[in-house]
This record gives C-alpha cells, structure tokens and sequence, in this order.
C-alpha cells in the first residue's frame, strides 16, 4: 500500500511540474551547446526583393556568425580563469549602468535644455576664441552659371551675369531652366574645395582665378561655358566669418549647457534622495 502511495505521489509531482513549465513556441533555426537561435531572431534580416540564393546566403552567414561567438563564448567561460571572468562581469554591468544612466540624463536634458542661442551670445564666444576659429582652407563667396556653348542669348546672359543688378538677377531666375548648373547667390560663404568638386572645369592651374577677389572667370570645356563672379574672397589662418561659424557656435553653446544641466541634475537628484531617506550613508 505504502509502494502505491510513493508511486502515485511522485506521478502527480512529474505531472504537476509539467503542467506549470513554461511552453516555448518558438521555431529553432540552430543550436549550439544548450544555447539556440530562433527564427524570430533571423527574421527582418533580408530586405524584401532579395533574390532568393541571396537571401539564403544572408542567413546563412548570420547564423554561422552566432554559432562561431557561442563556440568562443562557451570555450571562454571554460578556459578562462575565474578572476578574468568577474573582471568582465563588472564591466558589463558598469557598461550596463553607464547607457542606462546616460540615456536617462540625456532625455531629462531634452525636457529642460535651452538651445535658442542670440547673437549676443554667439559673438562674444566668438570673440573669446577666435584662435580656434582661424580657417584651415580658403572660402569664397561666388555666384556661377554653367550653359552650353553657342548658346542662343549667351552674350546677354554674360553681360547681365557680369552686371547682377535687380532687374538682372530676376531675367536670369527666370530663365534658369536653360542652366545646365547655377548658384545665383553670392551672399553665402562656401569652401573653395566643394567648389572645384562641383565644377568640374576647375583645376590646380585656374583653381588660383577663383581666390581673386572681385574677379571674373570664364572657362571652356568642349561642350560648356562657365561663367564665375568672385565676390569675395577669405585664404587660409584668416578669422573665419561670424556668420560662417555661428553654427559650430551655436554647438559649443548648447554642449556646454548641457554639461552644466547634467552636474546639476545629478546633484538635485542626489539631494532628493537623501531628503526622501533613499539613499543613506552608514558610518
């Protein structure tokens, strides 16, 4: 009677432990030790139009990547010594720490920073550090048009391209569409390199037409005519222009700030805590 007992006792135990472990649904692709790979985890990774023996590869090589990592990981774990691998504990945690930490500063920030900068504030950081704002290349202010050769108004265009006065610059707006290329406005301060990357005409020998200030150039090709009006022209260890700068100064202002919001938060919540009896120290 008692062997029945034992027998039935230890049944409802193997089924009950059954009946309360967790189902897991989820399709293995692959396993290595008692790690698995699943396919939720490989879904989203071929972009969708892959060919298919594309799409094979693709998954195919990411899960031999998994499996070869589990490999190192499990031989790691095994091989090396115990105080190597609490060193590394620690600083998964601390690195853990350090992005939870970080993005929760980051979205209070947000909330809270002010990032309107005026131009009184802009000057006078502009002022206190005009040896980080010396230039390392020239800048030009230009206009520039490209069009075919032989055009039909090609001598109107150039004159008026040369004068550019009100009624001038609103003919060649309009008119514009038989631009192969342009940029009408010379009010803006651009690098002299991403203008002979834009120009193709433009090389090591006339490069030095287009750091004369006030000059006109005009250059051929076998199919095009450029025309180029340097307005004015900054060389290279010249200050550069406020207005030029305002954004990286506008960074530096707001980076600032919220270095400081974050010291200050760090501390109020700090304080908070200590008033609301959450943190305590013990002597």
């Amino acid at each position: 009677m008692k062997k029945k007992i034992v027998l039935i006792l230890s049944a409802l135990a193997f089924v009950s432990c059954d009946f309360f472990k967790e189902t897991d649904d989820r399709v293995p692709v692959a396993r290595v030790g008692e790690s698995y790979l699943y396919k939720e985890d490989v879904e989203g990774l071929v972009v969708e139009g892959t060919p298919k023996e594309d799409s094979i590869q693709i998954v195919n090589g990411f899960i031999t990547r998994w499996a070869t990592q589990q490999l190192l990981l499990d031989g790691a774990e095994r091989n090396l010594p115990e105080e190597k691998q609490t060193d590394f504990d620690k600083l998964v945690d601390q690195y853990k720490n350090d992005l939870y930490t970080k993005a929760y500063l980051e979205a209070l920030v947000i909330k809270s920073i002010d990032t309107i900068v005026d131009e009184a504030q802009a000057k006078q950081v502009y002022e206190a550090n005009q040896e980080a704002f010396k230039l390392n290349e020239e800048l030009v202010k230009f206009r520039y048009i490209t069009i075919p050769q032989n055009a039909i108004n090609e001598d109107e265009i150039e004159e008026r391209f040369k004068r550019f006065d009100a009624q001038d610059k609103r003919y060649l707006d309009s008119i514009s569409v038989q631009f192969k290329s342009y940029s009408l406005n010379d009010s803006m301060w651009v690098k002299a390199s991403q203008i002979t990357e834009k120009i193709s005409v433009l090389n090591s020998e006339n490069k030095k037409e287009l750091l004369k200030k006030s000059n006109f150039v005009q250059l051929k090709d076998s199919l095009d005519l450029y025309l180029m009006q340097i307005k004015d022209v900054l060389s290279q260890n010249d200050l550069a222009p406020l207005e030029y700068v305002k954004p990286t100064i506008k960074q530096i202002v707001i980076n600032k700030r919220k270095l400081e919001l974050i010291k200050q938060l760090e501390k109020d919540i700090t304080k908070d805590a200590i008033k609301n009896k959450q943190f305590e120290v013990y002597n």
